[in-house]
């Protein structure tokens, strides 16, 4: 027996014209006319025997039968967006680990160290999630973060990976230009300031006990990666977690100045979920983060 099915292109044009409550917009989203996306609606209305749409003014707005059926629409091409999807990549995007963190700790630490992961779990498939600057780990988009903090996250399952040790580095260039440092004086040497972490500077000054004289002042950038890179380019004197520069110190593309690590008094933690804490594969994923942290703080 034939299926009563509207066509996926109306489908897909209400679907449009729905959420962006515009013809116009619509058929700037998937590429069509606006008279095409009036004519796919038109047929779609006449198909249904409903109206989906009223003009109140210049407004376009969903009737009643409009607003149920847009909400059912949208999940049902999710839903066949994921199972195509599934199709391509052989497996359910469920199967998946997200792994979610912040960017610069992906940059400087995950992605490098990610090639013995897929050696050591190669038919874990994993993805990496942004989480931005703020905002809750747990409300569902991953499965498990890594975040920098002090152990105190209610609901979750935390390990610990590293206690964060902060190093003042500056690229061989800039010290040769401005010659031997034996005191941070904020007033003449140049300094990189972090703006997701404005008191970076404060943090390391009181953790090394070191002497200072003039305002904290200098470039800003808004992560940790971009503090680094300018570091390296010679813009300045950067205080930088110093397990997110390993390999700029054995490239001599930094230098340590004014002594060795000290402890910003936070740490990384892996954290899980209490709500995802069933998900298979899941304690694999974390027990590689744990077995390469704790590789590298052993060496």
């Amino acid at each position: 027996m034939r299926r009563f099915l509207p066509s996926l292109s109306a489908l897909q044009a209400f679907d449009s014209a729905a959420r962006h409550r515009s013809f116009t917009r619509a058929a700037d989203d998937l590429g069509l006319t606006q008279s095409g996306i009036s004519r796919q609606i038109g047929n779609l209305e006449t198909s249904l025997g409903n109206k989906l749409f009223e003009r109140i003014g210049s407004r376009l707005v969903l009737t009643d039968v409009g607003r149920s059926y847009a909400a059912e629409v949208h999940q049902a091409l999710d839903k066949l967006e994921e199972i195509s999807l599934d199709a391509i990549r052989g497996r359910k995007a469920s199967a998946g680990i997200l792994l979610g963190s912040r960017t610069s700790f992906a940059a400087r630490w995950l992605i490098p160290r990610l090639q013995s992961f897929v050696a050591a779990c190669p038919d874990i498939p994993l993805e990496l999630v942004d989480l931005g600057n703020g905002g809750p780990f747990d409300d569902g988009r991953v499965d498990i973060a890594v975040l920098r903090g002090l152990g105190e996250w209610p609901n979750a399952r935390i390990a610990e990976l590293f206690r964060e040790q902060l190093v003042v580095v500056a690229s061989p260039a800039l010290i040769e230009d401005i010659g031997p440092v034996t005191r941070l004086d904020f007033q003449r040497l140049p300094t990189l300031q972090n703006a997701s972490r404005h008191n970076l500077w404060l943090t390391w000054l009181r953790a090394a006990g070191h002497a200072h004289s003039g305002a904290i002042r200098g470039l800003r950038f808004p992560s940790s990666d971009m503090v680094i890179r300018a570091a390296v380019e010679g813009l300045g004197l950067a205080v930088v977690p110093v397990n997110f520069v390993a390999a700029e110190l054995v490239q001599r593309q930094l230098v340590p100045i004014f002594g060795g690590p000290v402890p910003s008094g936070e740490s990384y933690w892996a954290l899980i979920p209490e709500g995802k804490a069933g998900k298979p594969n899941l304690f694999d994923v974390r027990a590689w983060l744990i077995r390469t942290a704790k590789a590298e703080e052993a060496s």
